[in-house]
């Protein structure tokens, strides 16, 4: 008897490479372990609109997905507006941080998540790098009111450099994670992917040695951290390889694929 499992997959790096191709290999493998009865729910930092577009590649279109690093959760149905309805959405006040940050790092950009639409910036962003709406709007009305994620950039720094800034300054009432590059996402204090997924397990009534988690960067230590078997790509950082159970391939290589069989 195969024991129906929660299957948590992060996006990028985990299930499409770094350059945003979803390989037929993992697709396959995906509707594979979806035929199987399994729970495969997208776990991401990604933005509702960045989190749907996935989806539909993948063709999973009923369940849930995580979105804004555990902030929000998805119920997918094809029968709601969009194919979709939020079931959860926990915000916070950017405003201590923010103003914080902005006077550390003075050039360095920020997005504040607008649900479900896109987000608010302080300024341009990379092309590519954010998805939905994108809308650059005036200080006050980036910190005026309480947000489910905040990302905050650099153009000039990298990801140690943010480390240190984080343990330079102290960052309180929030969650936070560095991303691989220059990159610092901020959530609700005690909120983060394995927070919202511990959630669905118990939703599911799936037992807790029937969870799966697979991802590369910092923002998947909670959740790697919460499975009863968490695995880190090859592309990983060591810090989020030595939070996990095992170590898979590099997304390059399909390292998804091998988790993924072994379920079947």
């Amino acid at each position: 008897m195969v024991h129906p499992h929660l299957v948590a997959l992060d996006v990028d790096g985990t299930t499409i490479n770094h350059a945003g191709v979803l390989s037929p290999e993992v697709r396959d493998a995906v509707h594979a372990v979806v035929a199987a009865g399994h729970h495969v729910i997208i776990s991401t930092g990604r933005s509702i609109p960045a989190t749907t577009y996935i989806l539909e590649e993948l063709g999973i279109l009923t369940g849930h997905a995580v979105c804004s690093n555990g902030a929000v959760t998805l119920e997918l149905d094809p029968s709601h507006d969009k194919g979709f309805q939020i079931i959860e959405a926990v915000t916070f006040d950017p405003a201590p941080a923010l103003n914080l940050l902005r006077h550390e790092w003075p050039d360095a950009v920020i997005a504040v998540e607008d649900l479900g639409v896109g987000f608010k910036l302080s300024a341009p962003f990379p092309d590519g790098e954010l998805q939905g709406e994108l809308t650059v709007v005036p200080w006050e009305e980036l910190v005026a009111e309480p947000v489910t994620r905040v990302t905050f950039r650099s153009p000039t720094g990298t990801a140690e450099d943010f480390m240190a800034l984080t343990e330079r300054i102290g960052l309180h009432g929030v969650n936070y994670a560095v991303g691989f590059s220059a990159w610092l996402d901020l959530n609700p204090e005690g909120v983060s992917k394995g927070s919202a997924l511990e959630i669905l397990r118990r939703q599911l009534g799936i037992d807790p040695q029937f969870t799966v988690a697979v991802g590369d960067q910092r923002n998947d230590l909670e959740m790697l951290q919460w499975a009863a078997r968490g695995v880190a790509m090859g592309n990983a950082p060591d810090e989020v390889k030595a939070a996990a159970n095992e170590v898979t391939g590099h997304v390059d290589e399909d390292g998804l694929v091998p988790i993924l069989r072994s379920l079947l």
